[in-house]
């Protein structure tokens, strides 16, 4: 019998190791465990750090490679280095028009699968669909189109309910609705989801590997090593996440108790960095390897996620799993209705606040130092509650149905 051939769509692939490159990535290798064909569209490596991977900077614009039987058909797209709404717009055409023509390079194809962002790889999923007559597959990790608005990347003038606003809910719409089926990543994305296509709709939330991120298995990193107490924040320095209100938090923070440790790397790196330099006890790291990422989680003492409060129902962060997962609390600011509000309260693995004062949590910071019992108790539920909920394996392998039944 012949295998099917699986064309995946996707701006970020291996060997980017964090968010929607290590999702594509694990999502491409199961199913290449599962005996199927996978090629794969996608870019040359460049996140979080906005800038061409050093491996890759002297590679030429088309490139081809495997890993493992995966066939991957890169373009070396357009990458600003401080990116603004403009040189973003710039950077998904660029992306979009190299990966046009590694798309006929592909010379079968019997479902196509687009992950979105970038909303124009839906747009590239419906050419090789009538290419090949094939099965198409949305998945979508982020509305890029609400974010931006509810983030603030848009010029001004470029609000909600405008006609810059209207128009692209309706190339969404009508791209989204070319599908077979479209899925995203919480229950909150699905409702909003649902008014965005007419396709049949899928519950593909990220997962979280039980074993890669273990307590029972972690050193101490050596970003964490000190007797203080260690708040961590690791993961994309981006516009979603609410710096001014960590600026302000972090003035006020006793540092002779507790040391804060940016991990990461992003679009807002240079702003976080030139607002933190002069402050005592707050400290900045790149991105560490995948490796070291189970060291990492697990030596904090607790993980802190600052998120705009705007941001309601576009996005789930992924990072939410894995601080989870290493059975350590987490103190979160968001949205009252957010996805990540439920998670946290049906877990009862942390904190979440949608009261914008540092006082909040600042006093929830410090019942977790004073009270280690209460501490390592919301630990051990966070963990729990992600390998009940977010197993790998087990919401891999419903995909696979879900696909086959295609």
């Amino acid at each position: 019998m012949d295998k099917t051939h699986i064309t995946l769509i996707g701006l970020n692939f291996f060997p980017e190791s964090t968010a929607i490159g290590l999702y594509s990535t694990q999502m491409a290798q199961y199913l290449e465990n599962e005996g199927m064909h996978i090629d794969v569209i996608t870019a040359f490596p460049y996140y979080p750090e906005w800038k061409i991977a050093e491996a890759y900077k002297d590679k030429k614009r088309y490139l081809q490679e495997d890993l493992g039987s995966i066939k991957l058909y890169r373009y070396k797209q357009y990458v600003p280095a401080h990116p603004t709404f403009f040189k973003r717009v710039i950077h998904i055409l660029s992306f979009t028009w190299g990966s046009f023509w590694n798309l006929w390079k592909i010379k079968k194809c019997d479902i196509v699968i687009s992950v979105v962002p970038f909303t124009s790889s839906t747009f590239l999923g419906y050419i090789q669909k009538k290419r090949f007559n094939a099965r198409s597959w949305i998945h979508i990790q982020d509305f890029e189109f609400d974010a931006a608005f509810q983030s603030g990347l848009t010029n001004q003038g470029e609000q909600e309910g405008g006609l810059v606003y209207r128009l692209l809910m309706h190339i969404e719409k009508k791209l989204f609705s070319k599908a077979d089926i479209v899925s995203t990543i919480s229950q909150t994305m699905l409702k909003k989801l649902e008014k965005k296509t007419k396709s049949r709709t899928y519950f593909l939330p990220n997962w979280i590997d039980g074993k890669g991120v273990n307590p029972a298995f972690a050193k101490a990193h050596p970003h964490l090593n000190s007797s203080k107490f260690k708040i961590l924040y690791s993961g994309n320095i981006g516009d979603k996440q609410d710096w001014a209100f960590f600026k302000l938090f972090a003035e006020r923070l006793d540092c002779k108790k507790y040391e804060v440790i940016i991990v990461g790397a992003g679009s807002m790196l240079h702003e976080v960095s030139r607002d933190i330099r002069d402050l005592q006890g707050v400290t900045l790291f790149p991105p560490v390897p995948y490796e070291e990422l189970n060291d990492l989680l697990c030596s904090a003492n607790v993980h802190i996620l600052f998120q705009k409060a705007e941001v309601l129902d576009t996005v789930m962060p992924s990072k939410i799993l894995g601080m989870m997962a290493s059975a350590t609390p987490s103190i979160i600011t968001g949205h009252p209705d957010s996805e990540v509000a439920t998670t946290m309260e049906i877990s009862g693995g942390g904190f979440y606040s949608s009261d914008t004062g540092v006082g909040t949590v600042l006093k929830q910071l410090e019942i977790l130092r004073r009270d280690s019992e209460k501490s390592k108790t919301m630990g051990i539920k966070a963990r729990e509650f992600v390998l009940k909920n977010f197993s790998k394996d087990e919401i891999l392998s419903q995909f696979v149905t879900a696909l086959k039944q295609l």
